[in-house]
């Protein structure tokens, strides 16, 4: 009995032994670090606000060369696809029927000024005649009337001579415009008609050329609100600069400036159409052509802006960012992004200026956890010329 009762106190002690060492390796066990992580501070930045948006090129004078008058086409006198000015003849239109009634009409305009000779010498010596009674006062009154009518089919006459004279110059086709002029679409010998409908050839101005998009009608309101509000400051002209990207990917080198935007609402597509005016010296810009178009809108002078990387999504799509706290805790924050600058977002709310938010070590930290801030070395500034792209997705 003895020996059983000091087996079992061996077996206690031994049990004692190996549970207070089971204690003393857990106390010593030492606790995870702080997870490191690298953060941004807000600082509020001038960043320049831009709107990218397709468009089209389109010809700033386009003239559609038609006939006056109907005839046979003598000459062609331009060469296909070449530049003309103003006032070069085109094409020569047979003119001898319009040359006869011109010499015509001169003839008449000739006869009806001799008929007024006679008959404004017979009113002079009717004149002195009335009054001694050698004539009498009818006499004198149907010579006053003769000398008014002769005076009347001179007038006549003249219209006649300048209208047969507007149609021989109508002879000789003109380039109302200067410009690059097409293909020519009739040949010498062919039958021209007044009033036709067919063009005989058609001219574009090229140089400067016109370059329409359709603004959203959203990013207008937002652009006339911001500019109310001061966040956005014009340009100190006051104009819009544009610039352009062709469609194989190049910078088009000359700038222009917005000329215009329509004043209704396409309720199709919910957008405006903006027109830029381009300089187009080399004439590499032709009607039709797709391109995106650049508006240099004006300067938010106090943009908050975050890295794309630093934000994430919940299930809903709202963008949010990890803040660091004072205590080094860290909290999941949603905010409002608005456009693009190069691969950051400008943040229209849920951040102030000097809060601190991960940029890198996402991915391992969780709310309320405690970490290491490492401020960057070096946070990408968003530049003053940095492309805002109005076509970014909007989170709210």
């Amino acid at each position: 009995m003895k020996r059983e009762v000091r087996g079992l106190t061996h077996a206690a002690v031994v049990g004692m032994l190996i549970g207070l060492s089971g204690c003393d390796q857990k106390a010593s066990t030492p606790e995870m670090p702080p997870q490191s992580v690298q953060i941004q501070v807000m600082k509020k930045q001038s960043v320049a606000v831009h709107t990218s948006l397709p468009g089209r090129t389109d010809a700033f004078e386009i003239a559609q060369v038609r006939p006056q008058v109907t005839g046979v086409i003598e000459k062609r006198l331009f060469r296909e696809g070449a530049d003309v000015v103003a006032g070069q003849q085109l094409y020569q239109i047979d003119p001898s029927r319009y040359k006869a009634v011109y010499d015509t009409a001169r003839g008449q305009l000739a006869e009806a000024q001799a008929a007024e000779v006679t008959a404004r010498a017979k009113l002079n010596r009717y004149r002195g005649l009335v009054q001694s009674h050698a004539v009498s006062q009818q006499d004198y009154d149907d010579a006053l009337a003769a000398e008014k009518e002769a005076q009347g089919r001179i007038l006549n006459a003249q219209g006649q001579v300048e209208s047969a004279q507007v149609n021989l110059g109508y002879t000789k086709m003109y380039a109302p415009i200067s410009g690059r002029i097409s293909r020519t679409l009739i040949t010498v010998g062919a039958l021209v008609t007044a009033n036709q409908t067919d063009n005989t050839a058609i001219i574009t101005r090229l140089d400067p050329i016109y370059v329409d998009v359709n603004l959203p009608a959203i990013t207008l309101l937002r652009l006339k609100r911001e500019l109310a509000d001061g966040r956005i400051q014009r340009q100190e002209d006051g104009k819009v600069p544009v610039k352009v990207t062709l469609e194989d990917g190049s910078v088009y080198e000359h700038t222009g400036q917005m000329a215009l935007s329509e004043v209704n609402v396409d309720t199709a597509t919910s957008t405006v159409i903006v027109r830029a005016i381009m300089p187009n010296p080399d004439k590499l810009l032709l009607p039709g052509m797709y391109v995106h178009a650049q508006l240099d809108e004006g300067v938010d002078p106090a943009a908050l802006v975050v890295p794309q990387d630093a934000v994430t999504r919940n299930t809903h799509g709202d963008p949010q960012v990890w803040v660091v706290k004072p205590d080094n805790t860290v909290d999941l924050r949603q905010i409002t992004t608005g456009q693009t600058v190069g691969s950051s977002w400008i943040v229209t709310s849920g951040l102030k200026e000097g809060e601190r938010i991960v940029v890198e070590g996402l991915q391992k930290i969780a709310p309320g956890a405690k970490v290491d801030p490492h401020e960057e070395a070096s946070q990408p500034a968003a530049s003053a010329t940095s492309p805002v792209d109005q076509n970014s997705q909007k989170s709210q």
